[in-house]
């Protein structure tokens, strides 16, 4: 709790891992992607199941008067984040993924991903991991990230990284609301993906008499059905970097003090002292 009894169990969390990423990568910059739009209406006008359940679980919150300690918490790291050197951008209309697919290709050099979006994975590439936070499991090292590259996504997920967000629309996924072919489980998405390739691939050869295993009549019938679903699914899916819609900040504009002394009245001054720590030794 802060000094005023407020929860900042968040805060002191996502700093402390802010900390410890940029320690253990050597970060020469890092940029916190914000969701100025969690929902974007293009993304339901193109699947309107998307993201259907997140607000049906808020609207049943407010009806049971279930106290809100995050949003509060995320409203502070907002504030507090670009004093310390940590800068936050969002885009009309975009959620975060938007922002980071924006940015890993606007920044030069290597990228780092921070995130528990398995979404994520369709952007990594030689010059970019994804550090993975979902779930409980951690890295070899103890860290609670797994670094995720190109041979890594392919060894845990079955098809190249580029090609994940072919499975999440192939299979679906009940935590954005994606519905998929129906009967198209994990396994026969990633057997799909790796005889027939993206999802034109799969779409030609469900159209292709000729095609053979894994496409089996059942297979063929289910993806001919649901092929105009699919495509409206890949439309909201895949990020892709759009020109002109997330601005890459100018760097050098915190004020440390500030941030400590917001830090410190909140009650996070340890946690916000060691990432100004560990962006100014990178820095030197």
């Amino acid at each position: 709790m802060s000094p005023d009894g407020i929860p900042i169990n968040a805060v002191r969390g996502f700093l402390d891992t802010v900390a410890a990423m940029v320690t253990a990568r050597g970060s020469a910059r890092v940029i916190a992607c914000w969701d100025d739009d969690w929902r974007p209406q293009w993304r339901v006008d193109l699947v309107p199941s998307y993201k259907t359940h997140r607000v049906a679980d808020a609207e049943a919150s407010d009806e049971e008067a279930v106290p809100d300690t995050l949003a509060p918490q995320v409203d502070m790291l907002r504030e507090i984040l670009p004093l310390l050197g940590v800068p936050v951008v969002g885009a009309p209309e975009a959620e975060a993924d938007d922002v980071i697919a924006d940015l890993s290709h606007s920044v030069g050099g290597d990228v780092d991903i921070a995130s528990g979006d398995r979404d994520l994975v369709q952007l990594v590439s030689p010059r970019v991991t994804l550090l993975y936070t979902g779930g409980t499991s951690a890295s070899r090292g103890g860290r609670p990230w797994v670094a995720i590259d190109p041979e890594i996504a392919r060894e845990r997920f079955g098809v190249p990284a580029e090609l994940y967000a072919d499975l999440a629309i192939l299979r679906g996924d009940p935590s954005d609301g994606l519905p998929g072919a129906k009967g198209i489980g994990e396994k026969t998405a990633v057997a799909l993906i790796q005889a027939f390739g993206s999802l034109d691939g799969i779409l030609a050869a469900a159209d292709d008499p000729a095609s053979a295993r894994p496409m089996t009549p059942a297979v063929r019938r289910s993806l001919l059905g649901s092929a105009d679903q699919l495509r409206a699914a890949e439309q909201a899916v895949r990020l892709v970097h759009r020109p002109g819609r997330s601005a890459l900040p100018e760097p050098g504009l915190s004020n440390p003090d500030a941030g400590l002394a917001l830090a410190s009245a909140w009650g996070v001054q340890g946690a916000a002292g060691r990432v100004t720590a560990a962006l100014q030794a990178v820095a030197e």
